[in-house]
């Protein structure tokens, strides 16, 4: 399927690796010029290369941290008008909410709800003047099932969530998508960080705690990035232009829920 998108430019965020990086290399197969930030400059321009090497297209690398002002304004400076806003940044640590002050809380919301809402609001207007924007928030699993020691990540990306909610139907007339991807148990380098995290605390091997973990998902198997670079692809193709506000539980089945 032709997705519509050749010619078009993307800013994608936390993109040297993971889910971002899915997104960045899914967009650019479709012949999108993309832009993609991480804090990490080397593992960035990796990425970067890896993604030039498979699909010949121009990749622009900021290097910096996407949750501050200093990190979106050189961001912005280097795509000034995208066709396309993947908003994604690592979620905060787990813990108990006990422990959790007011400077532990704002660096949540500044990550997971305040960034992708300045972005957005930096390009939205000038993707409804040229009539087309696609904004891609890459979220959690947990907006829908809240996970207890997440409640950092659980907090933030609701309000976020609330907000888009409002707000995708303010634009939906002028050609521009707002919607949510949430992301269940994928292969990333986050993901056996916290696998080999439960090992080291119950004594386990790791792969036997990753057995489990599999177990308890339908599709009896974790996540690959690319297939979720693709489902951002579609979301961002001329063929959902009718899909807004909404959001997309990306888990092999794990929520046991209808809706």
């Amino acid at each position: 399927m032709d997705l519509g998108l050749t010619g078009r430019r993307a800013l994608v965020c936390a993109a040297s690796k993971g889910l971002g990086k899915g997104c960045a290399l899914a967009l650019a197969r479709e012949g999108v010029a993309v832009t993609i930030t991480a804090r990490g400059a080397e593992a960035l321009e990796a990425a970067a290369e890896e993604i030039r090497r498979a699909t010949g297209v121009q990749v622009t690398v900021v290097a910096g941290d996407i949750t501050t002002e200093a990190g979106r304004e050189a961001a912005l400076a280097a795509c000034p008008d995208p066709d396309i806003l993947v908003n994604n940044a690592g979620g905060p640590p787990p813990g108990d909410f006990r422990e959790w002050d007011r400077e532990a809380w704002i660096k949540a919301l500044d990550g997971n709800m305040l960034t992708p809402i300045f972005l957005t609001r930096s390009v939205v207007d000038g993707m409804a003047s040229r009539g087309f924007g696609r904004i891609v928030n890459i979220t959690s699993s947990a907006v829908k099932a809240p996970i207890p020691e997440l409640g950092l990540s659980n907090g933030a990306r609701a309000g976020l969530t609330g907000f888009i909610a409002g707000l995708a139907r303010q634009v939906a007339g002028k050609g521009v998508t707002i919607n949510g991807l949430l992301p269940g148990s994928f292969d990333t380098d986050r993901l056996r960080g916290g696998i080999n995290a439960a090992a080291g605390r119950s004594g386990e091997d790791a792969e036997a705690v990753a057995d489990r973990r599999r177990a308890g998902i339908p599709a009896r198997r974790f996540g690959q990035p690319d297939e979720f670079g693709a489902a951002c692809a579609f979301l961002c193709s001329v063929h959902a232009g009718y899909i807004t506000g909404q959001n997309l539980l990306i888990d092999g089945g794990a929520f046991p829920g209808t809706l």
